[in-house]
C-alpha cells in the first residue's frame, strides 16, 4: 500500500471527491460516502478483497453503537410532536421568562426542542408563534428567528441523543453521560451566543435605519388569521397547558411537567448510570441494576415505553402510524451515519489518518483547535454537519494518543465546528428561510454567521474546560 507524503495528497483528493460528489453532482451524502471510501481504498492501493470487508465493518460497528439508540430517539421526539408536547414545553418557556424576555424563551425552547426532533420540525412549528410574539411584543422577527435557529443547531450538533453528537461520542470511546453534561454546558454557550448575535444585527440593521419585510414565499398561502386569534385571545399567556393550541390546531395537551418528564426520563437514566458507576462499589445488586438502566439503549427504551404510556390519550393517530412513520424518519439517518463510519475505517486502514497524526504532531496546534477548524471548513464546504463530524473524528481519533488532551474535549471541539458557517448548501439554510420567511441575506447574516459567532464562543468554553483537565469528571 502507498505510505508516506502520499498519503496527504489522497487524503486531501479523498475529500474533495467527497465535496464534489455532494456539490457537483448533488449525489446523496450517503452514496457520496461510500463512493469516497471505495475510491479512497483503491487509491492507496489496498488489497482489493479486503477494501469491502473494511467498508461493511466500519459501516456496522457505528451503527452497532448508535443505531438502536438513534432509533428510539427519533420515536421519542414523534411521540412529543404528535402529542403537543412540544408546544406546551414551548408555552411554559415563555410563561416562565416573560413577555420581554420571550426571545430567550423562544431560543431556550429551540434549544429543548431541538433534542428530541429535527430543525426542520422545530422551524415549521414555532414559525406561527415567532410571527405571533413579534406583532404582540414589537420585537424583531429577525431576533427569535436567529436564536432558534442558532439553539436547534446547537442542541442538534452537540447534545446527545441527537445522532452525528452520539456516533462522535462512540468513535471517541467516551462515556456517554459525561460527555452530556459537557455538551450541555457548551450547547448551551452557543445558543446564548447566537441570540447574542441575532440582537447585535437587528440594532445594527436598526440603524442603519433598514426595516424587517416578511419575504413573500411562492407557492406558499399564508394565512395570518391563526396569529391574530392568538394574540388577541391572549394565548401566549394562557395558565392552562392543556387549552393552549399554536401550531397544529389541537386542544388536549399534556401538561408541561408530563411533556418535560418525557424527555428528562432517559437522560437522568443515562446520567444514573454514569455517576453512579464511580460512587457505588463495583459488583453490587445496586451497581449492576444502575448500570443496566444506565446503559443508553435500555434508557432509551424505556423512554420510549414511557412515552407511549403518558402521552397515548394526546396522540390522535395510531400509535402503530407513529412508530411506522419515525422509522421512515430514522432510516436515511442511520445509512449516513453508517456510511460516515465506513469512510472513517478506510481512513484508519490505508494509515492515512496515522500519518496525518504524525505529520501535524510536529505543528504546534491545538488538537482542540485543529478539530474545530476541520470540522468547520469540511461543514461549510459541503453542508452536512453530520458528515463534517463523522469525518473529523474519524481524522482526528488518530491523533488523541500522541496529545495529552482530554478526547471529550476533542469530542466537543469536533461538534462545535459543525454549528457555523452552513450556506446555501445545506438544506437547513433553506428550512430557516423558507419557514420563517425571511430573505437569503437576513438567513446569512443570522443563521449562516449567528452560527458561526456561536461556534467561536463554544470553543472558548471548552478551551476553559481545558482548565479543568485532571480533575473534572472524564477529563
Amino acid at each position: 500500500m502507498v505510505t508516506g507524503p502520499m498519503l496527504i495528497v489522497i487524503f486531501l483528493l479523498s475529500i474533495a471527491i467527497l465535496l464534489v460528489s455532494i456539490i457537483k453532482f448533488k449525489l446523496n451524502a450517503f452514496l457520496s460516502l461510500l463512493l469516497t471510501a471505495l475510491i479512497t481504498g483503491f487509491l492507496v492501493r489496498m488489497p482489493l478483497e479486503k477494501i469491502g470487508g473494511h467498508i461493511s465493518g466500519g459501516f456496522g460497528g457505528t451503527l452497532g453503537g448508535i443505531g438502536i439508540v438513534t432509533g428510539l430517539g427519533v420515536m421519542l421526539g414523534k411521540f412529543l410532536y404528535e402529542s403537543g408536547g412540544i408546544e406546551v414545553m414551548a408555552n411554559a418557556m415563555i410563561r416562565q421568562f416573560g413577555e420581554k424576555n420571550s426571545p430567550l424563551a423562544i431560543t431556550m425552547s429551540g434549544f429543548v426542542t431541538g433534542i428530541p426532533v429535527f430543525g426542520d420540525v422545530v422551524y415549521v412549528m414555532f414559525a406561527p408563534m415567532i410571527r405571533a410574539l413579534s406583532k404582540k411584543t414589537g420585537i424583531s422577527q429577525l431576533i427569535y428567528v436567529g436564536g432558534i435557529a442558532v439553539a436547534t443547531s446547537a442542541a442538534f450538533s452537540v447534545v446527545i441523543p441527537t445522532p452525528a453528537p452520539l456516533a462522535v461520542a462512540e468513535i471517541y470511546g467516551l462515556d456517554i453521560g459525561i460527555f452530556f453534561i459537557y455538551a450541555l454546558i457548551v450547547g448551551l454557550v452557543g445558543s446564548l451566543a447566537g441570540l447574542a448575535w441575532a440582537y447585535f444585527v437587528v440594532r445594527r440593521d436598526e440603524k442603519k435605519g433598514r426595516v424587517f419585510v416578511m419575504e413573500e414565499v411562492e407557492g406558499e398561502e399564508y394565512d395570518e388569521s391563526t396569529e391574530n386569534a392568538m394574540v388577541s385571545a391572549g394565548e401566549l399567556h394562557a395558565t392552562d397547558t392543556t387549552a393552549v393550541s399554536l401550531s397544529n390546531g389541537k386542544v388536549n395537551v399534556p401538561s408541561s411537567a408530563a411533556a418535560f418528564s418525557v424527555l428528562i426520563l432517559p437522560i437522568a437514566l443515562i446520567l444514573i448510570g454514569s455517576f453512579g458507576g464511580m460512587w457505588l462499589a463495583q459488583g453490587t445488586t445496586l451497581q449492576k441494576f444502575i448500570a443496566f438502566i444506565g446503559d443508553k439503549n435500555i434508557a432509551l427504551l424505556l423512554g420510549v415505553f414511557y412515552a407511549m404510556i403518558s402521552l397515548r390519550r394526546y396522540i390522535e393517530k395510531p400509535i402503530s402510524d407513529c412508530l411506522m412513520e419515525a422509522a421512515d424518519q430514522v432510516g436515511l439517518i442511520l445509512l449516513i451515519t453508517g456510511a460516515g463510519g465506513a469512510f472513517g475505517r478506510i481512513i484508519s486502514e490505508t494509515g492515512i489518518g496515522y500519518y496525518l497524526a504524525e505529520t501535524l504532531s510536529s505543528f504546534n496546534i491545538s488538537i482542540i483547535l485543529l478539530a474545530f477548524i476541520l470540522s468547520q471548513i469540511i461543514r461549510a464546504a459541503q453542508g452536512s454537519g453530520t458528515v463534517a463530524m463523522l469525518t473529523t473524528a474519524a481524522i482526528v481519533v488518530e491523533m488523541i494518543a500522541k496529545t495529552n488532551v482530554a478526547p471529550a474535549l476533542v469530542a466537543l471541539a469536533t461538534c462545535a465546528g459543525a454549528v457555523g458557517l452552513s450556506l446555501p448548501n445545506d438544506s437547513g439554510f433553506w428550512a430557516v428561510s423558507r419557514f420563517n420567511r425571511i430573505s437569503e441575506q437576513d438567513t446569512l447574516k443570522l443563521w449562516s454567521f449567528g452560527g458561526l459567532f456561536a461556534g467561536l464562543a463554544m470553543l472558548l468554553t471548552i478551551f476553559i474546560l481545558s482548565l479543568g483537565q485532571g480533575f473534572l469528571p472524564g477529563m
